[in-house]
């Protein structure tokens, strides 16, 4: 299926590794330019270089030699106005003519409320609801005036159904989509911009390893077990990979989704059990 976004501009943040690589990756096969975004500048290029050769290998099979895909990477901390200025400013990008932005920030650590400060809510606040917010204000009315925008926002399984030790993304997390469900239903729905949620399950990513191997050597059991117990609560049986994951935030990004807005997609492999 063409998507019908070859050629336009895309900002994806979060996009070193994990869900966010998959993410550009799929948009860059479909021939979107992307400005790409995350923090550590040496595996941020990595991923560029991973980037530019996908787009080849897309252009050269399509026999569409010529029409690569640009792939820019801007190290900054998109969380700060001196990251975001990076981005809209970088050399050879769109400026704030993006018209794809996919927002993604790493979740905030879990533990118990009680030893929570308040700065510990402000970052998590910064992160995960106002960053997305205005990213979304500076390229918006943009979009709506090209009559063309789609939005898509990484947030998480937790926004359906909350986990305890995860206060802190649920509430953070929590406020963005509340924010989005308004937005979304405002006269920019008329204008051909569209914004959604993305809600991943348990994705085989290094940060999911990493929380497992945490998990296990707190319970005195290893990574793999934790890892096996995840998988018996998914009806699907298995972890999904980056790379469906970024083949449905393409999808949502594409000519065919127009009549999908305020929605939360949820990616788990069946893993919530309610009916709504």
């Amino acid at each position: 299926m063409d998507l019908g976004i070859a050629g336009k501009w895309a900002l994806v943040c979060g996009a070193s590794k994990g869900l966010g690589f998959g993410c550009a990756q799929a948009l860059v096969r479909e021939g979107v330019n992307v400005v790409i975004n995350a923090r550590q500048p040496d595996v941020l290029q990595q991923a560029a270089s991973k980037l530019i050769a996908s787009s080849a290998d897309t252009s050269s099979a399509s026999g569409q030699n010529g029409l690569k895909s640009v792939v820019l990477a801007v190290a900054a901390d998109i969380t700060t106005p001196e990251g975001r200025a990076a981005v809209f400013s970088a050399p050879g990008g769109p400026g704030h003519d993006f018209d794809i932005v996919v927002t993604n920030a790493g979740g905030p650590p879990a533990g118990d409320f009680r030893d929570w400060e308040r700065a510990d809510w402000l970052r998590a606040i910064d992160a995960n609801m106002l960053t997305p917010i205005e990213l979304i204000k500076a390229t918006v009315d943009g979009m709506a005036a090209r009559g063309f925008g789609r939005v898509v926002n990484i947030t998480s399984s937790a926004v359906k159904e909350p986990m305890n030790v995860l206060g802190l993304s649920n509430g953070a997390r929590s406020g963005l989509t509340g924010f989005i469900a308004g937005l979304a239903r405002s006269k920019i729905a008329a204008q051909g911009v569209t914004i959604n949620n993305l809600l991943p399950g348990k994705f085989a990513t290094e940060r999911l390893g990493v929380t497992f191997e945490a998990m296990g050597a707190a319970e005195g059991v290893s990574g793999e077990q934790i890892r096996q117990g995840y998988l018996q609560k998914i009806p699907a049986h298995r972890l999904g990979t980056p790379e469906e994951f970024g083949a449905i935030c393409a999808f949502l990004c594409s000519v065919h989704a127009g009549f999908i807005t305020g929605q939360n997609v949820l990616a788990d492999g069946g893993a919530y059990p309610g009916t709504f």
